[in-house]
């Protein structure tokens, strides 16, 4: 039998315009606001680091890069492996529930190129569910009340030597929402389905223990991504508006009439193809993965005294390029319009010196190609145990999510609702560039573990996690604000060689737009080209995580 772990690796298991014109640029707007939709990425920022990772950690508030736990030293400090001895085996799952709120509310004086009376005003969002991707097969058609992830570790170290290797699976990130429980939901707009998931399923590692109290590591994270957003979508500014009211007051109710025939064709869409600002006029479904994404983790681990540590873990970034599919399904409200306009004298001959398609097909879809950042991660900590039977540990981070700055999506063919977007100098409707404009910031976490006898340990965790997204930034797809972080855990060692953690923990944050405040949500001016499914509105709304936890491990 192999040598028992040593204390330290015990303790680390833990205005109106022309009708030549309107018309033109009410198709510019709403491409691209469906364009804007494929943004959402950055739902994956600082609120969904460090969540399902790891039992220990999530009731010690992610504060445990000075006392790194055991295999789970693969992630938060590598450098934590050399002070495991022996052979040894982890499992672990995590059970999460995620829910958000969201409510809209009409200000005094809320007016949309003359509507007044925007339907999803005076409503809430709907009950949101959790689904997951099956890397290989993709993501099934469930709705669940929350998901368990789990999750298995190994490490191997030979008697005497100064190596101890590891490998691990587990989640490093996960953020999930469903909405499609309710079809008259008024947050649909906002994102019916996101699943944005990163899943680490091989992490080849070594620790090395330079002396007893220096240890170095390195790991090398292999992670499948995956990035599923399922929205419809609707384009209400002032734009529409004006134009929704001419065509009110120029076309007779069962279609177009022949001056306007001999015209532009503003009422050649007939009924369907009457404007409205608050009509649902598309749904979009991007489906992309990266299956083979390798990072590296560095750390180290100074403890010169048994009652203080230093430690400090450097989790590298990447250019993750994703691959997958889109599907657009244009609503008759833009087909039909589209429609007029080329069936008139004039529309035709506008739309081609613009560039514009003769036509929107009622779906498009297709191949899609991504680069998105992952950015690397900087973590350091400090352990103090005063007495025997308390211990505290604080960490600060810094993640660098101010290099989404903007993301650029390519397509395998011309996406006709982009076509017209030429008119705001986008030349190539196959690809797009969306500006993003996050920011990086700093983040403290706060462990406390109690001793009361050798078998057992207590831990309590308070994490205040601040949001890579500004709050002018903040949307449905990524409804991240700041966040509070409270854990809870225990550790009960079953005998010499095995021991048990469960741990839990909640997260909660809140978020009020003002109307006019977020062009990622409510901003309503006159072309308005950035994706605002609930302009001239004030938006509220909330996140609410629990998590639950177990982990076993044994030593050979």
């Amino acid at each position: 039998m192999r040598a028992r772990p040593t204390a330290a690796g015990r303790a680390g298991d833990r205005a109106s315009a022309p009708a030549s014109v309107a018309p033109l640029r009410l198709l510019a707007v709403a491409a691209a606001a469906a364009a804007v939709c494929a943004a959402p990425a950055p739902a994956r920022a600082a609120l969904t680091e460090n969540l399902t990772t790891s039992v220990t950690a999530m009731a010690l508030g992610n504060a445990v890069t000075a006392d790194p736990p055991g295999i789970d030293s693969i992630h938060f400090n590598p450098a934590g492996l050399a002070r495991l001895t022996g052979d040894s085996e982890s499992f672990h799952a995590f059970g999460a529930s995620i829910r958000s709120a969201s409510s809209f509310h009409a200000p005094p004086g809320f007016d949309v190129g003359g509507w007044t009376n925007d339907p999803t005003s005076g409503q809430s969002g709907g009950p949101v569910r959790q689904g997951m991707y099956v890397p290989a097969y993709g993501k099934p058609g469930w709705r669940l009340p929350g998901v368990i992830i789990p999750g298995i570790g190994m490490s191997w170290n030979k008697a005497g030597s100064p190596f101890t290797f590891a490998t691990q699976s587990y989640m490093s990130q996960a953020m999930s929402l469903d909405r499609t429980t309710d079809i008259n939901d008024p947050a649909q707009f906002g994102g019916r389905q996101v699943q944005l998931q990163r899943l680490v399923y091989v992490a080849p590692s070594v620790g090395y223990k330079y002396s007893d109290t220096l240890r170095f590591g390195v790991s090398v994270p292999i992670a499948h991504s995956a990035f599923v957003v399922d929205t419809n979508m609707r384009f209400p500014n002032e734009l529409l508006g004006v134009f929704g009211k001419l065509q009110q007051g120029w076309c007779p109710e069962d279609g177009g009439n022949i001056i306007d025939t001999f015209g532009f064709g503003v009422c050649g869409g007939g009924k369907d193809g009457m404007v409205s600002p608050f009509k649902k006029a598309a749904h979009m479904r991007l489906e992309m993965t990266a299956p083979f994404d390798p990072t590296i983790n560095l750390g180290v681990l100074w403890e010169p005294r048994p009652w203080f540590a230093l430690g400090a873990v450097y989790q590298g970034g990447s250019k993750t390029s994703y691959s997958g599919t889109y599907v657009f399904d244009t609503e008759p409200m833009l087909r039909n319009f589209v429609q007029g306009l080329n069936a008139s004298l004039l529309g035709p001959i506008a739309g081609a010196v613009l560039g514009f398609p003769s036509s929107i097909p009622a779906q498009q879809k297709g191949n899609l190609s991504a680069t998105i950042p992952f950015p690397s991660h900087l973590q350091v900590g400090v352990k103090l145990k005063p007495i025997k039977y308390v211990q505290l540990n604080v960490d600060a981070s810094y993640a660098k999510w101010g290099e989404w700055k903007e993301l650029s999506f390519q397509f395998d063919q011309s996406v006709k609702l982009l076509e017209v977007a030429r008119l705001y100098g986008i030349p190539n409707s196959s690809k797009l560039t969306i500006p993003r404009g996050y920011k990086s910031v700093v983040n403290f976490a706060f462990g406390l573990q109690l001793f009361p006898t050798e078998k057992l340990t207590l831990r309590m965790g308070y994490e205040p996690r601040k949001s890579s997204i500004p709050a002018n930034k903040i949307d449905l797809i990524a409804p991240l604000p700041d966040t509070k972080l409270y854990g809870l855990g225990l550790n009960y060692k079953l005998s010499p060689h095995s021991d048990i953690s469960i741990s839990g923990s909640y997260m909660v944050g809140k978020f009020n737009v003002p109307a006019n405040t977020d062009c990622n949500l409510n901003c309503n001016t006159f072309l308005n080209v950035i994706y605002n499914p609930y302009a001239g509105q004030d938006v509220s709304g909330d996140i609410r995580v629990r998590y639950m936890g177990v982990n076993f491990t044994h030593r050979f």
